[in-house]
């Protein structure tokens, strides 16, 4: 690291499967959780709490969400007893002013796009973690906007993990047999690579739906809109990588980007 700032990740967190697997997916994020500066506090943005206005966790202790269905047992049972933080969340209201981000105490926790891939990157749940929501009826230039905000949080030592996946077809998934990329997902998921580290006005990630494969790609914005929230907080001179990279299923991108 070259740089005192805390780094910010967009991890493509894919199936919920992969808590309880082991692939090369969540060994990069259990060598993240290993290689980097360990955070005082992580501020997760998971595809998976998509509300109408901006929410954030303020308990003490979040309960683990087992947001999906059809899965083993052995995936609910899983618990991921990270303590909340109501002071943090305090702070993200003040920081992000004006918007009003509600601050939730009972109905929320972190769902499985969070606590799905920091239970590789902390397995021991020990470094406290509120999660911010995305605002469904706000427009991409909003979500990145809040990314700028959310990056002075970086220079006192608190993580930004954002969750969620660049290509989400689940409609048009392969389960078996051939499952090589759609070409329309392989098209997007390399446009997103190759505009990482774009400079200047009108982005071509926020303005994403101007690709010819991204209403394919993204049938419904909520998995693409975290990248947004690492984006928006590059301050241009940080180096951008992707950790890994991968389409599953032919219409599933696993695509996680690093900064700083």
């Amino acid at each position: 690291m070259t740089t005192s700032r805390m780094p910010a990740l967009f991890l493509g967190h894919g199936s919920p499967m992969n808590v309880l697997e082991d692939n090369r997916y969540t060994q990069v994020w259990r060598a993240l959780g290993e290689q980097l500066p360990r955070p005082k506090a992580i501020v997760a943005v998971s595809a998976h709490w998509y509300t109408r206005g901006t929410a954030v966790t303020a308990m003490e202790h979040p309960k683990t969400i087992h947001d999906f269905g059809g899965f083993p047992q052995a995936l609910f049972d899983t618990q991921y007893p990270a303590p909340g933080s109501p002071e943090l969340a305090a702070e993200l209201q003040s920081l992000l002013a004006p918007v009003q981000v509600i601050a939730d105490t009972s109905e929320w926790g972190l769902d499985h796009g969070s606590w799905g891939v920091l239970i590789k990157m902390y397995p021991q749940a020990d470094i406290p973690v509120v999660q911010l929501s995305i605002d469904g009826t706000q427009p991409a230039e909003y979500h990145f906007e809040l990314g700028r905000k959310l990056a002075a949080l970086r220079d006192r030592g608190i993580m930004i993990v954002a969750s969620g996946n660049v290509v989400h077809n689940l409609r048009m998934v392969k389960w078996l047999g051939d499952t090589s990329p759609y070409p329309w997902a392989e098209s997007f998921n390399q446009y997103v690579r190759d505009h990482l580290d774009y400079q200047g006005e009108h982005h071509p990630l926020v303005n994403f739906m101007q690709h010819e494969g991204a209403a394919l790609s993204n049938p419904t914005p909520e998995h693409y809109l975290p990248l947004l929230y690492v984006l928006g907080g590059w301050d241009g001179k940080e180096p951008i990588s992707v950790p890994i990279d991968g389409i599953e299923m032919a219409a599933l991108s696993m695509l996680s980007v690093q900064i700083g």
